[in-house]
C-alpha cells in the first residue's frame, strides 16, 4: 500500500508539472512536411518590438507549411491572467523546452524564475540550436544564472556572440537594408533569401570573433521607407554585422552547440518575405535538414503587425486581455500601434 501511495504521489506531481502552464502557451501541431517529428519551442516577451505577434506567426508557417510542431511561449501578467510583455518576470512554460529540437527567441531583459531557467539550462547542456531575433542579444537580465555560470545578463554574449551594443542607425527614423557577405554567400541559410528591408534600425555589433560566421550586413538606410537609399558617409562603413552563426559553450562548460543570430525581427519588420524566409531557412539548418531551394513562407493566417516602441500605459495590456487562443490557428489580431508610432503604411491592413 506504502508503494502504492508513493507511486500515486509521484504520477500526481508529474502531471501537475506537465499542466502548470495549461493553456499557457500556444500549440500548434505539425502538418506533414520535412520537419514532421522535430519540435520547436518560439519564446515571445519583449517590451518593445512586438514578439507576441511575431513568434505565433511564425510558428503557424513553421507548422502548417513545413511540419513542425511549434510551441509559443508567452509573458504574462503577475497573476497569469493575461499575457504582457512589459511583465519581465512573466515566463510561463519554458518546460517544453525539455523535447525541443530547438529554440526561437526573441525576449528582452527577461528575468525567469529559477524553475523556468533551469529548462533553458538543460536545453543549452544538450548542445541544442538556439535562433536569436532582435533584442535576443540582451534577452535576459537580473542576478540569476543559468547552471550557475552564464548570468542571465551574459547570456546574449556567450550564446549567440553579440550582447546589447547600441542603436548605430537612428531609431524609427532610418532603417535596415541586409548586404550579403560575399565569403559565405554560399551558405544554405541563405538559399533563396534575396535583399531584406526592416523599418527597425541597425544595430552596433562589435564583440563577433574569427570564429563567428557572418552572413550578412546591414546598411543604414535614409527613411523607413523600403526604397529609401542608403545613407552615405562613415555610417555604412563597414556594415554592421546582420545575421551570423556562432558556436557556444553551454553552462556545463562541456558541450557545444550552435546558434544562429539577426539584429532585425520586429514585428513589422517580417512583413518582408526574405526576412521570414531566412528564419525558415535558419531551423532547417540548425535542425539537420535540408533547406529547400526556396522555402514557403506565405501567411498562415493575415498578419496585422502593430509598430515598435513601448508601451507606458499601465491599463493597456489588462485592457487587452490577449489569450494564447487569439493567437491560434484561424485567428489574426490587428492592435493598435503605441502612441507616437511613424506612419508606416507597407503592412496589410484588415
Amino acid at each position: 500500500m506504502k508503494k502504492l501511495l508513493t507511486l500515486f504521489t509521484l504520477l500526481a506531481c508529474s502531471i501537475a508539472s506537465a499542466d502548470h502552464h495549461a493553456g499557457k502557451v500556444l500549440k500548434l501541431a505539425g502538418k506533414e512536411g520535412p520537419g514532421k517529428g522535430k519540435k520547436i519551442v518560439l519564446v515571445a516577451g519583449d517590451e518593445e518590438y512586438r514578439s507576441e505577434e511575431s513568434m505565433p506567426m511564425l510558428g503557424k508557417i513553421l507548422s502548417q507549411k513545413h511540419g513542425f510542431d511549434c510551441v509559443v511561449v508567452f509573458s504574462w501578467d503577475k497573476s497569469g491572467k493575461y499575457i504582457d510583455p512589459n511583465n519581465q518576470e512573466g515566463l510561463i512554460g519554458l518546460s517544453e523546452l525539455d523535447d525541443a529540437d530547438l529554440m526561437i527567441i526573441g525576449t528582452r531583459f527577461r528575468r525567469p524564475s529559477e524553475k523556468e531557467a533551469a529548462h533553458l539550462t538543460e536545453f543549452m547542456n544538450a548542445g541544442k540550436p538556439v535562433i536569436g531575433i532582435r533584442t535576443a542579444t540582451h534577452a535576459f537580465n537580473g542576478k540569476g544564472k543559468f547552471g550557475g555560470t552564464i548570468g542571465f545578463g551574459e547570456w546574449g554574449r556567450k550564446v549567440l556572440g553579440e550582447q546589447w551594443v547600441s542603436h548605430h542607425g537612428h531609431h524609427k527614423v532610418q532603417g535596415t537594408r541586409s548586404a550579403v557577405e560575399t565569403e559565405n554567400a554560399s551558405n544554405n541559410i541563405l538559399r533563396g533569401v534575396d535583399e531584406i528591408f526592416a523599418p527597425s534600425d541597425v544595430y552596433g555589433v562589435k564583440h563577433l570573433t574569427e570564429e563567428d560566421t557572418i552572413l550578412l550586413r546591414a546598411t543604414v538606410t535614409k527613411t523607413l521607407e523600403p526604397d529609401s537609399a542608403d545613407i552615405e558617409g562613415e555610417k555604412n562603413n563597414p556594415a554592421q554585422p546582420f545575421a551570423w552563426l556562432h558556436e557556444y559553450t553551454a553552462p556545463n562548460g562541456t558541450a557545444k552547440g550552435m546558434s544562429f543570430c539577426t539584429t532585425s525581427g520586429a514585428s513589422v519588420d517580417l512583413v518582408d518575405e526574405d526576412l521570414r524566409r531566412l528564419l525558415v531557412n535558419a531551423a532547417y539548418s540548425l535542425t539537420g535538414l535540408e533547406v529547400p531551394d526556396e522555402a514557403d513562407v506565405e501567411f498562415v493566417d493575415p498578419f496585422y503587425p502593430s509598430f515598435f516602441g513601448f508601451i507606458k500605459d499601465e491599463g493597456w495590456w489588462s485592457g487587452l486581455d490577449l489569450q494564447t487562443e487569439d493567437f491560434g490557428l484561424g485567428k489574426s489580431t490587428n492592435l493598435p500601434d503605441p502612441k507616437g508610432s511613424p506612419e508606416w503604411n507597407h503592412e496589410d491592413n484588415p
